[in-house]
């Protein structure tokens, strides 16, 4: 049982997105809260109302004046938490969330004489879904392109900075976890900034629908109301005017299809970072990077010298967990029984906590960016300590100029042994029947300048 005198609403928060972490995902509140969900159900049913209103062949409602016109923008733009409250207290009596806003305007503009007496417009022909799906796309319209993608971007940025920085710093690959042809620090976050910006774009593309065509998606309760009205058009004109893409072909709800595409895309975004974030971990441990350490912190309860990783970690563990989400909904949404099932309700108020647990591993990626330094000494000596990352030049010349088994030569020489020196493969070198500047070219190498054209590649990112 939670104590009595315990105020703090993130202390005894059952998700971690509204407790510990509540200040990371904030942004994401205004959109996919309870209260976000019912603010947009406020602007999808006032754009409806003025819809029909200006609409020449719905005869039966008149274009408001100017001065009711301001009333109604009045209550879409400054719909409160406040008035939330009360759209919740008329729902318990309810007991449908979307009729407790239909009753809630009428409440609200009871005042207002020239839309008082338009009441019975509001939700006109409406299924709940037209109002929800609707709501929901300006949820992730607004999230993606305020929250989103700008994060993403500043991601991408800091990747291009390091790229930039580090162009020219050679790096010591490892494939299989094992000394491999070297790399450059620069090059190997350009491959990085590179990906998030293909999925940037796959985010951008992904077009937000809309629907608002009635209890199975064919108008048939607006044909038989007003049969002179072309409904289509008119529905086309609302989704389209809150900035969505109007969906033609729908049952009772929006399949959801466009959906499972953005999901899918983030979730993309969120695999990649997860391998960068495992990447920088062990680039740590190796020593590569060091981390400026943070006046006041702690990095173990008992071991006083240990400076941890742990904003990689914690970044990898809630990309998991967004993507998990994330890979649901993309599986769910699309899938509802014949016109409609209620599954996908109750699922969809968890875009917020897929949204926010990726939000806040992107959040704590940027953060273990900043407080990195990396060790040039450390790198530059495992460069020197792996002569044999230089069979590969070697053997491919060797190739080129015709010697007989130059694999063969090179794997007898290196694999598995240890002690390859400058020494001993300038001794090898020595004995090819190879040009004198070919042998010149490969002894002029060392792992530290065997890097190809990565430089130019990170630079030009």
């Amino acid at each position: 049982m939670v104590p009595t005198d315990l105020h703090s609403d993130a202390l005894v928060a059952l998700s971690p997105l509204d407790g510990r972490y509540a200040s990371k995902v904030a942004a994401l509140r205004e959109h996919f809260s309870e209260y976000g969900l019912i603010r947009h159900r406020i602007r999808v049913e006032l754009a409806w109302l003025c819809a029909l209103a200006d609409e020449p062949s719905f005869t039966e409602l008149k274009p408001f004046s100017a001065a009711a016109r301001r009333d109604i923008n009045d209550v879409a733009d400054t719909f409160g938490v406040t008035d939330g409250e009360r759209v919740k207290a008329i729902e318990r009596t309810t007991n449908h969330d979307v009729k407790a806003v239909e009753y809630w305007l009428k409440e609200r503009f009871a005042a207002v004489p020239e839309v008082a007496s338009a009441a019975e417009f509001i939700h006109f022909a409406c299924t709940s879904e037209d109002i929800n799906n609707l709501a929901h796309g300006l949820a992730l319209a607004a999230a993606r392109r305020d929250i989103l993608l700008p994060m993403l971007r500043d991601i991408s940025a800091d990747l291009r900075a390091l790229a930039h920085r580090h162009a020219a710093v050679p790096m010591l690959s490892r494939t299989h976890g094992q000394a491999a042809t070297p790399t450059t620090l620069g090059k190997e976050m350009a491959n990085f900034c590179a990906r998030i910006e293909r999925q940037i774009v796959a985010i951008e593309h992904v077009p937000i629908k809309g629907k608002i065509n009635g209890a199975v998606g064919n108008y048939n309760a607006h044909v038989v109301a007003c049969p002179d009205v072309d409904w289509e058009k008119l529905a086309v004109r609302v989704v389209n005017g809150l900035g969505l893409e109007f969906n033609p072909y729908t049952t009772q709800i929006e399949p959801h299809d466009y959906m499972a595409e953005l999901f899918d895309a983030v979730a993309r975004v969120n695999t990649i970072l997860l391998g960068l974030d495992r990447d920088i971990w062990g680039y740590v441990s190796l020593g590569y990077f060091r981390q400026r350490v943070t006046e006041g912190e702690v990095g173990s309860s008992t071991m006083p010298h240990k400076v941890n990783p742990i904003d990689f970690e914690n970044s990898e563990g809630n990309l998991g967990l967004g993507t998990a989400m994330l890979r649901h909904l993309a599986e769910k949404l699309p899938v509802s029984r014949w016109q409609r099932d209620l599954t996908d309700s109750t699922v969809l108020r968890n875009m917020g906590a897929a949204l926010g647990y990726s939000l806040l591993g992107w959040s704590s990626l940027r953060q273990g960016f900043r407080k990195l330094e990396i060790d040039a000494t450390r790198i530059a000596a495992d460069l020197d300590a792996n002569w044999e990352v230089l069979a590969e030049p070697i053997q491919t010349v060797m190739r080129l100029y015709g010697i007989a088994n130059p694999y063969e030569q090179l794997k007898a020489l290196t694999r598995g042994k240890s002690g390859i020196t400058r020494e001993s493969l300038h001794g090898f070198i020595e004995g090819l029947d190879l040009p004198t500047d070919a042998k010149a070219r490969l002894k002029a190498l060392t792992p530290a300048t065997y890097v190809g054209i990565a430089p130019a590649l990170a630079a030009r990112i």
